[in-house]
Order: C-alpha cells, then sequence, then structure tokens
C-alpha cells in the first residue's frame, strides 16, 4: 500500500470530486460485493491504482461507510487528506443489481432487500473547497462529473492555474452553472444518449468525446469529428464502469504524454481512447465497475493500457 496522504506538498497528477459512492453489487438477486463506485470514485481510485497521484476532494459521512471509502483510496495510494469526514452527512450508498445472463444493470438509492432510502451523495462544501485550494493550484488535471457552486470554484482554480479540465456530466441539472462550467473545459464527455441532444448545439471551445455505448464514440474538435468504433468484447458479464475505462485511459494517456491545455486537438488523444476502450472490452468479463484491477491486477491493467493499436 502507498500511503501518500502526506504527501500533499508535492504535484498532483489528478485531483478530482463528484460523484462517489459505496457500491452494494447484487448479481442475479445476491449481495456479492461492496466496493467504491460512482463514476469520480471508479475514475480516481483506478488511476491511483495505476501509480498516478491522485488527490479526491470529497465531503463523506463519519460513519463506517465513510471509513471504507477512505480506506479504499488509501490502499490504492490515493491522497486522501483533502476528504472530509463530517458528522452531518451519511456516506452515500449506491445499489446496483445485476443481471449475469444480460449484462444489464440498474441502479437506485432504496436497498432492494429492505426497501429503506439510502443515503445519497452530496457534493463538497465551502470548507471542503477552501482546505483544497493550494492543492487544486498545483494539480495536472482536474476532473468532475457532478456541479454545484463549489464544485464549479474548484473547476476555475485548477483551470486558472494550467490544469486541464475533464468534465464528465450525467445530467444538467444546474443550468446557469452548467454554462459557466462548459467554458471552462477542456473536455467534454458525455453520452449521445442521455445528454446528445441537449448539448448537439452547445458552442464550446473545447474537445467533446460523445459515447454511444456499444457502438463506439465520436472525438470532436471545432467541427472534426473522429469516429472510434468500440473495441469487441469477447465476455459480457457486467457492462457497468465501460465509460469510467475509457475516461481512465484517456487521462493516463495525457498524463504519460504529459499535455497541457495549450493546443491540445483532439487527435492528440486516439491512442488513449482506444487504450481505454480495450480497459472497457475486458472489464466487461467481470462484474463491478473494476472487475478486471480485482482479478487480474493493476500491472495487467497497466499492460493493456500500453498495448499499441494497429491505427497508430
Amino acid at each position: 500500500m502507498r500511503d501518500l496522504s502526506c504527501r500533499h506538498e508535492h504535484r498532483i497528477d489528478v485531483a478530482g470530486t463528484g460523484f462517489t459512492v459505496l457500491d452494494r453489487v447484487y448479481a442475479d438477486g445476491e449481495l456479492t460485493d461492496e466496493t467504491l463506485g460512482g463514476s469520480c470514485g471508479n475514475v480516481l481510485v483506478s488511476l491511483a491504482m495505476l501509480h498516478r497521484h491522485v488527490a479526491p476532494v470529497l465531503a463523506l459521512g463519519d460513519d463506517d461507510t465513510g471509513k471504507r471509502l477512505i480506506g479504499e483510496f488509501m490502499q490504492a495510494g490515493a491522497t486522501t487528506h483533502y476528504i472530509a469526514r463530517r458528522a452531518d452527512l451519511r456516506s452515500p450508498i449506491l445499489a446496483q443489481e445485476l443481471d449475469t445472463a444480460s449484462g444489464r444493470h440498474d441502479f437506485s438509492f432504496v436497498c432492494p432487500q429492505t426497501l429503506d432510502d439510502l443515503p445519497r451523495y452530496q457534493p463538497i462544501s465551502e470548507t471542503e473547497l477552501a482546505a483544497a485550494l493550494p492543492m487544486l493550484t498545483r494539480c495536472s488535471v482536474f476532473y468532475a462529473d457532478r456541479l454545484s457552486a463549489h464544485i464549479l470554484e474548484a473547476m476555475k482554480a485548477a483551470g486558472a492555474a494550467g490544469a486541464i479540465i475533464f468534465f464528465e456530466p450525467s445530467g444538467l441539472d444546474e443550468h446557469e452553472l452548467f454554462e459557466e462550467a462548459l467554458q471552462l473545459t477542456t473536455i467534454l464527455k458525455y453520452s449521445e444518449d442521455r445528454l446528445g441532444e441537449r448539448l448537439a448545439h452547445k458552442l464550446v471551445n473545447c474537445i467533446r468525446i460523445v459515447t454511444y455505448g456499444s457502438a463506439g464514440l465520436e472525438v470532436q474538435d471545432r467541427g472534426d469529428a473522429i469516429w472510434c468504433d468500440a473495441v469487441h468484447a469477447p465476455v459480457v458479464l457486467d457492462t457497468c464502469g465501460s465509460g469510467d475505462m475509457v475516461s481512465v485511459g484517456v487521462i493516463d494517456w495525457m498524463l504519460t504524454q504529459q499535455f497541457g491545455t495549450v493546443g491540445l486537438k483532439a487527435a492528440d488523444l486516439l491512442e488513449g481512447i482506444v487504450a481505454g476502450q480495450r480497459l472497457a472490452a475486458e472489464n466487461c468479463a467481470y462484474t463491478g465497475a473494476r472487475g478486471l484491477f480485482k482479478k487480474r491486477g493493476a500491472n495487467y491493467v497497466r499492460e493493456i493500457l500500453g498495448a499499441h493499436s494497429a491505427m497508430f
């Protein structure tokens, strides 16, 4: 275990905030796993396991769930100095119901066994933002998949210091904040099925990664578009986390190449995108958003990311 909790004075590869929960996985009706989840959680902990210096900025409850989530980040090697545990919060829990025959999954904040409401995600407050601000000026990439007034301020601080802002929204709930966030964004990644119609005509000066599920994705840059077919998954047990693995591949590639915001183009990301697609395809053979990491280990994942596609 690489405990980097005391290394907050050094350069951070990736800082991020957003949807981070304890995933309770019910495979074919049976509780089979409890693990750190949510898009933000999956992306950040995966990059930490790949030996990137990662700093999550989160507000969790002072409860057993919060302790467990922080423990998973620490075990992966992430800096946990910017994760607050607050007595006024309950750490979020999400139920994932998986049908292994079809690979389909559904998510709910209602426990399928007791039908009780599960605690929901809460964004960072002014307190967590203030504690993280000095660190945000030293990160290379800032990742967010949710938006709030304080998350927007975190994006501004990181962006003003030269960080690549990787924004992966799941919805457009905060309309006024969203317009401002788009102007700060370097890379905007979203699902065509979920947000395509609402974002298609937004005039933003950023790279777009638009995903089309099992068909593939399109990378757009100032009117140009490059299509990337999905990598075939020989075994599909669970598709959960596929999009997150693509994000991991892209961010890991940017860090390897030491890209900055100046002059960054869609074509620069293609090899990282395809690497992430390979990772997503292999991950489908295992249950859970990071099943490949758990069953084969981070070194095997690094081999997948490092393999060169025939298109390069």
